[in-house]
């Protein structure tokens, strides 16, 4: 045997080779090379990526980047208001009309935030997933058609692209969730034990919801380390039947993952079944690629925070203590949603009033003329051969302590005059939301079980494989606002540069190469 041991009543005595074997398997295991976190995942694209926009279409959508791109994306938080289809009036998708008057944008246009690529059934069919923190269910169009669910889109040039919709009779490891086998059935809604588990999940946004069946089924994730394997977890799902409202309309066309708290939701239900902790984390890369990964805690490097769910919103509401904007300083006490699904961060006074006018004190650049199609308002004129710009640094002290630095506050985009930059915060009357825009550079992590949040600075590459290849900016350096990055500099300020974002050199082969080497030394001196 490779690990020897004799027992005695008190103590283990082991072998010197299998004792070498022991510290090489923990350093193996510690240093983390040869296996990840046990966590698994799929990546996420936002809704301007080049592969959503080769599935969802791209005709009538604003160039990302451009002041159409900014108002667009902000009309669509004003609706959405810190949730992904929950509308702030009792109204359906208004039309947002550019100061131009020559194109309209409907909001099922641009629809959720993020986006993923799942991966279900036996064989396995996949579906553009929207994915939303504000709400719970995993749904599918299911068994359906053009009156009650979306099962292709056309574009505004006639081309019709269709969707997979998903039939629990075409997958072998499907089996339908009766009433009598799980407490996740409406007993209003059983008339007996042997009934479909029916459901019906309505959504905050004017008569907006799903209804069908629950089902359970296999969700194919790849493991978040260098062997990328594929691996199958049982889920509950909803065969959804029946959409209305603006999921008929196209706002989540192939499906919603629900990331709520709620115990149907998928963290929920890997946790539910042992497959790893109550536990995901999501990352924002500023090039529009993510990651997703369930069953991942984080690690010991990252900070955290504590959150609380209310009862009857139930989100993850985070306190904040303290706001720093370069040396001012601020002490305050109020509470804020994090929301992966709103596009940019909405704080009510005092807290927007002491960011923006601090911020604005502290900015050399003049500020940019009052004009009513830029919708911050806090923004700043580059001059013709400026390449860079100083801002000071922000960063949110949360409860119990910890900082979080915002990686880059700040959006630019050109003008008719040349580039303009603009804090990109809003004031909100009701509610504070730390939206996707203050999360960018971060892999934020949502712990369920300890009910934290953590957070630790990542690019989105380093940390994770991912089994596409990266998106690359579209645009020429001189004339994207994307390929602007941000560098921290060691005074309270933050000095953006011009320069490509690359993706990490690391190479998953180089890895997997370090850990074959590994194991060979490791079986070496078993056999000694």
């Amino acid at each position: 045997m490779a690990l020897a041991w004799t027992s005695t009543a008190s103590s283990y005595s082991l072998t010197s080779g299998s004792y070498i074997l022991l510290v090489l398997l923990l350093l193996g295991l510690n240093s983390g090379i040869c296996h990840g976190l046990g966590s698994f995942g799929f990546d996420i694209h936002h809704r301007f990526s080049d592969p959503v926009k080769q599935i969802l279409g791209f005709e009538g959508l604003p160039e990302k980047g451009s002041v159409e791109y900014y108002v667009a994306m902000t009309h669509r938080d004003s609706i959405i208001r810190g949730r992904h289809l929950a509308a702030s009036n009792n109204q359906s998708p208004a039309p947002l009309t550019f100061a131009n008057g020559n194109d309209t944008l409907y909001l099922n246009s641009l629809g959720s935030l993020y986006y993923a690529n799942v991966s279900v059934g036996t064989p396995s069919v996949s579906y553009l997933v929207a994915l939303d923190t504000g709400s719970d269910l995993f749904w599918l169009p299911c068994d359906c058609n053009n009156k009650t669910c979306v099962p292709s889109l056309k574009t505004t040039s006639g081309q019709e692209v269709n969707l997979n919709i998903y039939s629990p009779n075409a997958s072998s490891t499907s089996k339908k969730v009766s009433c009598d086998s799980s407490n996740l059935c409406d007993p209003k809604q059983c008339p007996s034990n042997n009934s479909d588990c029916a459901y019906t999940y309505p959504y905050l946004a004017n008569n907006t919801s799903t209804s069908g069946i629950l089902v359970e089924d296999v969700l194919h994730l790849i493991t978040d380390d260098d062997q990328l394997k594929a691996i199958d977890i049982p889920v509950t799902l909803g065969c959804g039947k029946n959409e209305t409202g603006i999921l008929l309309k196209g706002s989540a066309p192939n499906g919603l993952l629900g990331l709520g708290l709620d115990s149907i939701s998928v963290p929920s239900t890997i946790a539910r079944k042992g497959q790893g902790p109550n536990s995901f984390s999501m990352c924002f890369g500023s090039d529009g690629f993510g990651r997703i990964n369930f069953a991942d805690n984080g690690t010991s490097e990252q900070k955290e925070t504590s959150f609380t769910a209310e009862p009857s919103f139930p989100s993850y509401n985070i306190s904040i203590t303290q706001i720093n904007v370069g040396v001012n300083v601020s002490k305050m006490d109020f509470n804020a949603i994090f929301d992966s699904g709103t596009s940019f961060t909405h704080l009510t006074d005092s807290a927007y009033t002491f960011i923006s006018r601090t911020f604005n004190s502290k900015i050399t650049e003049k500020r940019h003329s009052s004009n009513s199609q830029l919708p911050f308002e806090y923004c700043y004129d580059l001059s013709a051969n400026q390449t860079g710009y100083m801002i000071p640094i922000i960063n949110l002290t949360m409860k119990g302590g910890e900082q979080f630095y915002l990686t880059n506050p700040t959006e630019l985009f050109p003008t008719k005059g040349g580039y303009v930059y603009c804090l990109a915060l809003f004031k909100s009357t009701n509610i504070n939301v730390i939206g996707q825009n203050f999360m960018t550079g971060y892999r934020i992590v949502f712990n369920r079980d300890k009910m934290v949040i953590g957070w630790k600075p990542s690019n989105c590459y380093n940390d994770s494989n991912s089994n596409t290849s990266p998106i690359n900016p579209s645009h020429s350096p001189a004339a994207s606002p994307s390929s602007l990055s941000l560098s921290p500099a060691a005074s309270p300020a933050l000095s953006i540069n011009p320069k490509a974002i690359a993706p990490s050199s690391h190479s998953p082969k180089l890895k997997a190469f370090t850990c074959a080497i590994m194991m060979l030394f490791v079986s070496f001196f078993a056999i000694v």
